[in-house]
């Protein structure tokens, strides 16, 4: 009797996980703040980028990485544009090790393949982490100027992605 009960709760448990992935891989679950989501959910772009500046419209937006379990881990982040290309950043406010204070940076260190939502369009993208000061310090100051009330921790803490 005992074990008839057991396996049908284990059944019962199978069955409320798989229905729960599938609800998740269906509507998404998106970041909100400071809080990782997984999954993005959105129209999904087919033509290239050519031209980023419309993301000059968005404030904050989504970035979906690939964690080492292949679950999708995604955060809000801020981004700019500077000399036609499209970048992201990290700010590392209290100061810290890159990549190790934050996972999204983590996970992008180790696979650089990313989906970005901006708006309700989904864009499969690559990023490149940009360690040239000449290139930092420019583009640094136009996250500065694209979000005025935005307290930068200093250059130094600033980790910034270019996506390709």
């Amino acid at each position: 009797m005992m074990g008839k009960i057991f396996k049908i709760s284990g059944i019962s448990l199978i069955v409320i996980a798989l229905f729960t992935i599938l609800s998740l891989l269906i509507v998404g679950y998106e970041p909100q703040d400071q809080s990782p989501g997984l999954w993005l959910t959105g129209e999904l772009a087919t033509e290239p980028v050519a031209d980023w500046s419309f993301t000059e419209q968005h404030g904050e937006i989504f970035v979906q990485t690939r964690s080492p379990w292949f679950i999708p881990h995604s955060v809000t982040t801020y981004c700019a544009t500077y000399n036609d290309s499209f970048y992201l950043f990290s700010a590392y406010y209290g100061g810290g090790d890159f990549p190790d204070l934050r996972r999204w940076n983590k996970n992008v260190v180790r696979d650089p393949r990313v989906r970005l939502k901006i708006g309700d369009q989904l864009f499969d993208q690559t990023l490149s982490y940009i360690d040239d000061e000449s290139i930092r310090m420019p583009v640094h100051q136009a996250f500065v100027d694209k979000y005025p009330q935005w307290a930068s921790p200093g250059l130094e803490n600033v980790h910034i992605f270019q996506v390709l």
